[in-house]
């Protein structure tokens, strides 16, 4: 190969991408990954708990990144894991870690790519990347602090607000009474939505809960049921066509998460609209069911398949389909991916992350409104520094 040749190939190689540039002089200095350990008020349990396959939920693993740049810039990420995987996703992340000092913080997608180059032996979806997205979200953080812009802002708002809808309130341990409870406080809030846990062994009783709720609500605001992938292809048909009379907004997961062409048969049959997508970690896993019409709302969860880099990509996917969208949990990150979305979306609201952060949402008319604070506007409370059970330092402290 000649020298010409040679010099035309990146130092990082192909696979990573252009080397970095001189369009900035800025490089990443510092790192801080901490394990928290988030505590729920009380165990909650939806569907998956019933059919014994998981335990009640008590508590969720929070794994934050915080970078800053020489330049003093700075950005904060998040990733996460219920019941299991946590101490995991720090693991890998405090091994890879160190790829990242003295790069371009600017150049978000090269950086997505060494990463998971460098953990590839542990596969390029799942714990691997979700312990990357943590990165991601510091680096998109950053990115939008420099210009001075809100994250919906800086990836171009179509809205300034999203519709959200409540789901902490719906859970399966939830007995009827407090479950309509929840409901009414949820309307006082200012929440545009109800998603109700559905899926018991016993279909029966999912629908008396339902009916409880809808004579409560009066169609006040809509309703989304959650299945929790827990119901096999004839259940589901079978179910869905008797929540048909709910005008329901979404059934969302009624079958495996990996059930492509069982989703696929059961939105072609039902008139109400399928949901999916929470489960998957990778791009490729929310193209098969973009590509097979499988679902009439999709919904990506960033932390879990990587970060804002590769929600993007599945945003794309599915814009060209004219899906609907409604993002999973994280609404501290979602709300500014949803209000840059093209097509009608929702975002999930939570109240367990509250305790977090020292800023909270704005939730109007049911709607969750986009701030004018820059980046994804959050900064890491006390009470999360206290509920820190690792914690490491990467670099140099500008």
């Amino acid at each position: 190969m000649s020298a010409q040749h040679e010099n035309a190939i990146p130092a990082g190689g192909l696979l990573a991408g252009l080397a970095p540039g001189e369009a900035t002089t800025d490089r990443i200095a510092w790192i801080r990954l901490s394990l928290v350990m988030l505590p729920l008020k009380a165990p909650v349990s939806d569907a998956k708990v019933l059919t014994g396959r998981q335990r009640p939920l008590t508590e969720v693993a929070m794994l934050f990144a915080e970078i800053a740049s020489a330049g003093g810039h700075h950005g904060i990420g998040f990733s996460y894991s219920k019941r299991a995987g946590g101490h995991g996703l720090y693991a890998h992340a405090k091994e890879i870690a160190g790829n990242l000092l003295g790069e371009d913080p600017n150049d978000i997608a090269r950086l997505w790519d060494k990463l998971v180059w460098a953990g590839a032996s542990v596969g390029r979806s799942g714990l691997a990347t979700q312990a990357i997205a943590a990165f991601d979200v510091a680096l998109w953080d950053m990115k939008a602090k420099r210009a001075g812009l809100p994250l919906a802002k800086l990836l171009g708002a179509r809205r300034d607000s999203v519709r959200c809808y409540n789901t902490s309130g719906g859970f399966l341990s939830t007995p009827t009474a407090q479950l309509v409870a929840n409901c009414e406080a949820s309307i006082d809030a200012g929440l545009g939505g109800l998603k109700i846990k559905v899926g018991q062994p016993d279909p029966m009783l999912d629908l008396a809960r339902m009916e409880a709720v809808r004579r409560a609500v009066d169609g006040r605001v809509p309703l989304m049921v959650d299945a929790n992938q827990q119901w096999d292809r004839p259940t589901a048909e079978r179910v869905g066509r008797a929540l048909e009379a709910f005008n329901l907004v979404w059934i969302e997961e009624p079958l495996d998460a990996y059930d492509v062409e069982g989703h696929a048969r059961l939105a072609a049959q039902l008139v109400t609209p399928i949901a999916s997508g929470e489960m998957l970690t990778s791009v490729a896993e929310h193209k098969a069911l973009i590509d097979n019409d499988a679902v009439d709302f999709i919904q990506p969860d960033a932390p879990r398949v990587g970060g804002i880099t590769q929600f993007l990509k599945i945003a794309t996917l599915a814009e060209q389909k004219y899906l609907r969208m409604a993002p999973h949990f994280a609404m501290e990150i979602h709300l500014h991916l949803a209000a840059a979305y093209a097509h009608e979306t929702w975002v999930e609201h939570f109240d367990w992350l509250d305790p977090l952060f020292n800023e909270q949402l704005d939730i109007r008319d049911g709607r969750m409104i986009v701030s004018n604070r820059p980046g994804l506007g959050i900064t890491l409370s006390e009470q999360a520094r206290a509920w820190t059970v690792d914690s490491s330092e990467h670099g140099k402290r500008p």
